[in-house]
């Protein structure tokens, strides 16, 4: 019995770990092949670096993994792993990565966290790039860009590179991108009867109610555009904001060429701006002509829904980026071509829109596809040495052609399907940013949403808001003044140090730190003032003249201008008649 109870106990026992035994054994095993798989894939000797990414699409990881093989065609003791993270997740994944110290060498920037936050990063863990872009990129030897800067190579000059805040570059840009409309050329041609779509607002709009007067084979109307929630913004910033340009004459106080948030608020809490205005009637006017065509209920759909109607040949025209080129051409590969149009302009004599519209939207032609090397890589040489592969005119010109974006080299040939994506470099802007954080921010989203589904008209949409803005506004007005006010401290020391370098230079190097110091000092201390006390004295005492804004002039200033243009110019013509006659 004794034996037979310890048989028992011995078994119970065993029972009872076996569920910790199979997971050590697990583990072990887990490890174990790990290990091997790396020990195969990077042998002892081999430099590791992992690349860090939100892009998804199997063409960008299909582009790098086959531009690392070309590197470490030179470089054979160098092995690149990749690191594609959803973008939903991003910016969590990067601040956990950064923080516990296991980022990879080198990361995509930009996405998932708000810019402030960034700029601490690039600060704390980050390496700063400003030593070396003056310096040729060794890759671009053999090409017109041979002994060139390294900043110089770039579409961008690598502005978009650099941080004000710290004065520094931080990043390399691959890529540049550009937002246009998508459209089935042979859907277009079979319903419309037209090879290309048109360019005039009001001629699109009739294309429009045309694709909408057709069913497909299961009787089902035709859907001019496809759109949802993610792709409005694309719409607004392209085509309805660049009308309410005309706002910078009423609300630019500081002079500085843009229309802030804080400044809008000024213009609208003083009178000089309200939704009586032309260009803000126009914006919202036009954006319930195009909408209108859009699918019932895309405010409450997917940028997966809107493409998959385009994919089925439900829709004609769907605005995107380059970034979904690619995957649109090989959706449509072998069942339709695919055209690509810019945004559509009203004319100058259009009867509701001529007034107030100045051009297309000017597009900054920044870099994108940013990658900056984080303080902990074990290799940041070789880091930066592939990153610089990557920018060689060539390789760039590979990268992006199989990705299907647009280069960011200078040079550097792009697939003839993205000519449309050139960036308008000669345009105008938007001035209508209600983001004044807080419950403005809530009230404006919920009215908003109920003018775009039709719950509210545009006069209802200004009834209620606008009272909503200018008295409940200032509270959220006056706490992003406190939040910039609160953020002195970091502009103190981070200018601390600079004086400190400054200081302790020597010759032409102590020139260059002051001027950086007081220049510095200027943007980040001394305009800033000297705006935000200008904003509060237009907010207690209102403008000088009713109604009157910075860029704008009384008649009888204008008179005055007038008058005095017409006697310089007489005297001119005169004194070069004086001159003719005594030449004579």
């Amino acid at each position: 019995m004794t034996v037979m109870r310890r048989l028992i106990a011995v078994g119970e026992g065993f029972r009872r770990h076996l569920p910790v035994a199979v997971i050590a054994l697990t583990y072990l095993w887990s490890v174990l092949a790990i290990v091997t798989y790396r020990t195969r894939e990077a042998p002892p000797g081999t430099i590791t670096l992992r690349i860090g990414h939100w892009q998804l699409e199997a063409s960008v990881r299909e582009a790098l993994n086959e531009l690392a093989a070309d590197y470490a065609k030179q470089h054979p003791r160098v092995r690149i792993i990749q690191d594609a993270i959803p973008e939903s997740i991003y910016g969590q994944w990067v601040s956990t990565q950064l923080m516990g110290g296991t980022a990879p060498d080198m990361l995509e920037l930009g996405l998932g966290l708000p810019y402030h936050v960034w700029v601490s990063y690039y600060n704390r863990y980050f390496i700063p790039l400003t030593r070396y872009v003056n310096r040729p990129n060794p890759y671009n030897r053999g090409t017109e860009l041979e002994g060139v800067p390294l900043r110089q190579t770039f579409k961008d000059a690598m502005r978009g590179s650099y941080v004000d805040e710290m004065q520094e570059y931080i990043n390399i840009p691959l890529s540049q991108f550009g937002v246009r409309i998508f459209y089935n050329r042979d859907l277009l041609k079979k319903l419309t009867g037209l090879n290309k779509a048109p360019q005039e607002y009001r001629a699109f709009l009739k294309v429009c109610e045309e694709i909408e007067r057709h069913r497909d084979p299961k009787g089902r109307p035709y859907i001019a555009i496809a759109g949802s929630k993610y792709h409005l913004p694309m719409w607004e910033s392209m085509m309805f904001d660049p009308l309410t340009y005309a706002l910078h004459r009423k609300c630019d106080f500081n002079r500085d060429g843009f229309v802030g948030n804080d400044e809008l608020y000024v213009a609208f809490k003083i009178g000089l701006v309200d939704f009586n205005h032309p260009a803000i009637r126009a914006r919202f006017r036009m954006l319930k002509e195009v909408t209108s065509h859009f699918q019932v209920g895309y405010t409450g759909l997917t940028r997966d829904e809107a493409v998959f109607l385009f994919a089925q040949q439900r829709a004609v025209f769907i605005s995107t980026g380059t970034w979904d080129a690619r995957s649109l051409q090989k959706q449509a590969e072998g069942r339709f071509r695919v055209g690509v149009m810019d945004f559509p302009l009203p004319r100058k004599d259009d009867p509701v829109y001529g007034s107030v519209i100045e051009g297309p939207i000017y597009e900054r032609p920044l870099g994108g596809f940013p990658f900056g090397i984080t303080r902990t890589c074990r290799h940041p040489d070789v880091a930066l040495d592939f990153l610089l592969f990557l920018a060689g005119q060539k390789q760039n010109e590979k990268l992006n052609r199989i990705i299907g974006w647009i280069p960011s080299v200078r040079g550097a040939q792009m697939d003839p399907m993205l000519k449309a994506f050139e960036p308008h470099l000669v345009g105008v802007y938007g001035c209508l940013n209600f983001f004044l954080g807080g419950d403005t921010w809530i009230k404006w989203q919920q009215l908003y949403s109920a003018f775009q589904v039709g719950e509210i008209s545009y006069e209802e949409l200004a009834r209620e808001f606008t009272p909503f803005y200018k008295e409940q506004g200032i509270k959220d007005f006056l706490e992003q003044q406190r939040d910039w006010r609160r953020g002195m401290h970091v502009n103190e020391h981070f200018l601390a140090d600079i004086r400190a370098r400054a200081m302790a230079a020597s010759g032409q190097e102590a020139v260059s730190r002051w001027i950086k110091y007081r220049v510095l000092t200027t943007q980040r201390q001394v305009w800033p003032e000297i705006s935000h006390a200008r904003q509060m004295k237009l907010l207690r005492d209102g403008p000088r003249r009713s109604g009157i804004g910075p860029y704008e002039y009384a008649p009888r200033v204008l008179k005055a201008i007038e008058e005095r243009i017409r006697r310089e110019m007489q005297q001119e013509q005169q004194g070069g008649t004086g001159k003719g006659g005594t030449t004579a």
